[in-house]
């Protein structure tokens, strides 16, 4: 039951250079973290355990279960050993204390929502998300009689600005989703910090291989497991991760997690569970009460995608930073906005924040505007056109005509996605033959 960080499992006996136990890679930590080899079988490879429900070994060991009295399996829709395998891998590998996987990554903000909200609350969110999220926080969240104050990220201040004495959260993309802009997390947790509300960080552009929000001041990490984590295009997932770094009783805006909860007897997850208290609150009553569940074979085959997570992520950047130059320099695209190029205005912030690389996916403008971009779109060979990211397969997306399609223009363009606007989700293909099949569909418009 993943309910913890298991440091045994990221720490090696060998001696570090101050004489400590010595950490392992991240690169190691995405193939080893929360696994080990089948106790009965010797199988290497974490198993599927494709069942509903555990067998208990006794009536007392039933009745500690479900009091939470102590850890084990009960029933698939919380709790499975190969989901917890995926869970305590992602922590560690974000440097989290705990993790709850779900359905989607909409199923994992949803998660994060629900267990920090009640009717009448508020949040904050930068305006630069996916499409969908825009809408999940929009229009579906204030009829649960939640209200989103939606702010311009690009400057920390006004994070400050919309602050209420209802929020409960501030929520951004480290990396945004069209692409390009990356966000000085840092000053926004002092935000946060300063009000006493959480800074919920969405690491899905990014993966925990280029940034991890928790050392910039993030209490809780979300992805959408569907794209880099996964990786290859074939599984749905999400997943929130606690940073163990939050005080819950420093104000009286979180009653679920500071005050007694009478379906347990008066437990208090805080004072419980302690650093891992959000995590067991999530997952025993957000998750069993709402059902957004990860499959066991879901998590399976995610689990294969982060093994090659670093190796996959250092190409996708490397790729990514030879087809944005090019394009930088076409006489047919207007502007290009990826932070690992000088012209960038988030150049600096990706130095900060990305050293390793500035990720796999970004916009660029095509002269013609809308109809310029459905051309594209429809000229390329080797790109494929579908509303994803985070592919081994380079992917290309007109996300005014797309994902962004339900908005206004006014919000399609504060959200990064204007008429002209292209997004490219580069992959791991020969980068000679991506950028020859952008060349010969730019030659075509």
């Amino acid at each position: 039951m993943s309910v913890r960080t298991n440091i045994d499992e990221v720490t090696s006996n060998v001696p570090g250079e101050e004489g400590g136990p010595r950490e392992f890679g991240i690169s190691t930590i995405a193939v080893h973290a929360g696994a080990r080899p089948d106790p009965v079988t010797g199988a290497r490879q974490t198993p599927i355990y494709q069942t509903t429900s555990f067998v208990f070994d006794d009536s007392e060991h039933a009745a500690e279960l479900f009091n939470l009295q102590t850890f084990g399996y009960v029933y698939s829709r919380m709790t499975n050993p190969t989901v917890s395998v995926f869970e305590e891998r992602i922590a560690q590998l974000e440097g989290g204390r705990g993790a709850v996987a779900a359905a989607s990554g909409h199923a994992a903000q949803f998660l994060a929502a629900v267990s920090l909200m009640e009717a009448g609350d508020e949040f904050i969110s930068s305006r630069n998300l996916y499409g969908g999220s825009l809408t999940q926080f929009g229009v579906s969240f204030p009829k649960l009689g939640w209200k989103c104050h939606f702010v311009d990220p690009t400057d920390p201040e006004n994070f400050e600005q919309a602050m209420t004495d209802r929020v409960k959260f501030i929520f951004c993309e480290g990396v945004a989703n069209p692409g390009g802009i990356i966000l000085d997390i840092e000053r926004i947790s002092e935000v946060a910090n300063k009000h006493g509300v959480l800074l919920i960080v969405d690491n899905t552009l990014a993966s925990p291989y280029l940034l991890r929000p928790f050392e910039w001041g993030a209490d809780l990490v979300i992805h959408s497991t569907t794209k880099f984590i996964g990786g290859h295009g074939n599984t749905m997932g999400g997943i929130l991760i606690e940073s163990g770094n939050i005080d819950w009783f420093r104000n009286d805006k979180y009653p679920g997690m500071s005050k007694p909860d009478n379906a347990y007897h008066g437990l208090t997850f805080a004072e419980t569970f302690g650093d891992f208290g959000f995590t067991m609150r999530t997952r025993m009553v957000a998750l069993r009460d709402y059902g957004a569940t990860l499959y066991p074979t879901a998590a399976w085959n995610l689990l294969q995608g982060v093994e090659t997570l670093p190796l996959r992520m250092q190409r996708h950047c490397d790729n990514a930073q030879a087809v944005a130059e090019w394009l930088e320099k076409h006489p047919k695209v207007n502007w290009v906005s990826y932070p690992g190029l000088k012209s960038s205005q988030f150049y600096e912030l990706g130095q900060k924040y990305l050293p390793r690389g500035k990720g796999g996916v970004f916009t660029f403008g095509i002269k013609g505007g809308f109809d310029a971009g459905v051309k594209l779109i429809d000229c390329v060979e080797l790109h494929s056109h579908l509303a994803n990211i985070g592919d081994t397969r380079s992917l290309i997306l007109h996300p005014a005509s797309t994902t962004h399609r339900q908005l206004t223009d006014e919000q399609r363009e504060s959200a990064g996605a204007g008429p002209d606007v292209v997004r490219l989700s580069v992959g791991i293909e020969d980068v000679e033959d991506i950028i020859a099949d952008l060349e010969q569909a730019l030659a075509q418009t």
